[in-house]
């Protein structure tokens, strides 16, 4: 297994994607610790592995990520996965700066609190993987208010924590994940964009898959598969990037 002995902790475990990443580390031999600010949905995901450790942190809080990383230990494994509160469907003009903001400050706050108290311990230690998602949307796309700008503050402190990191064992590496259809519901995307119904995600699922070099979506598996390799040994050379995991989103 590309994981045995290895401690992960999972911040947002609870959601589609941190429950996936989870399960795929603790199938490939991690232990895991599930971390998330809501107990029911961290429980329904630990009850799928075994001896899995649940905590009920906010990523967002300075002193509880601290506690609970040194509670921890030694730490192997760390990504990020929690939600930043984006909103999209309008045009920049017509974005809020509190909605256009949001995603900036809570994602770039809660990847730098839980990657800094991984990387304290990391690097006393001498290795380590810290590893970080976002939709890829540094680059130019419209409609979508503050994701873009928060997604390159992501991808610039990935990278300069892998420059900084790098000679003391420790690799930073991200993901840039879009549109899983598993996790699209009216529900999660109308927190997102409150136009959407089902004909819109219908619609949403159809276009991304074909703006992709691939014509076709990633499933949640394919992510978690993605992010098995990244945290093992295996990719023990790749640091200071990010692994496109959505299919190879067309850049517009």
């Amino acid at each position: 297994m590309l994981l045995t002995d290895k401690t992960a902790i999972v911040y947002g475990a609870g959601g589609s994607i941190g429950g996936a990443v989870a399960r795929a580390f603790a199938e490939q031999g991690a232990r895991v610790h599930l971390v998330g600010r809501t107990r029911a949905t961290l429980e329904a995901v630990a009850a799928d592995i075994k001896d899995a450790e649940v905590a009920v942190v906010d990523a967002l809080d300075e002193a509880a990520v601290e506690a609970h990383a040194e509670q921890v230990g030694d730490i192997d494994i760390s990504i990020n996965l929690v939600t930043r509160g984006d909103v999209q469907g309008a045009p920049l003009v017509d974005t809020a700066v509190e909605d256009f903001l949001r995603p900036v400050t809570r994602g770039l706050r809660a990847n730098f609190l839980t990657a800094r108290a991984a990387g304290r311990r990391m690097a006393a230690r001498g290795s380590g993987v810290i590893l970080a998602l976002n939709s890829g949307s540094a680059h130019g796309s419209p409609m979508m208010g503050g994701t873009g700008p928060a997604d390159g503050a992501i991808d610039t402190l990935v990278r300069n924590l892998a420059i900084e990191l790098g000679p003391r064992g420790v690799r930073a590496v991200g993901l840039w994940v879009a549109g899983v259809p598993e996790t699209f519901t009216v529900e999660k995307l109308s927190a997102v964009n409150p136009a959407i119904d089902e004909g819109a995600v219908r619609g949403i699922v159809d276009q991304l898959a074909g703006m992709r070099m691939t014509r076709r979506n990633p499933t949640l598996a394919e992510v978690a598969a993605t992010a098995v390799f990244l945290a093992s040994d295996h990719a023990g050379g790749i640091t200071g990037t990010f692994v496109n995991a959505t299919g190879g989103m067309v850049s517009v």
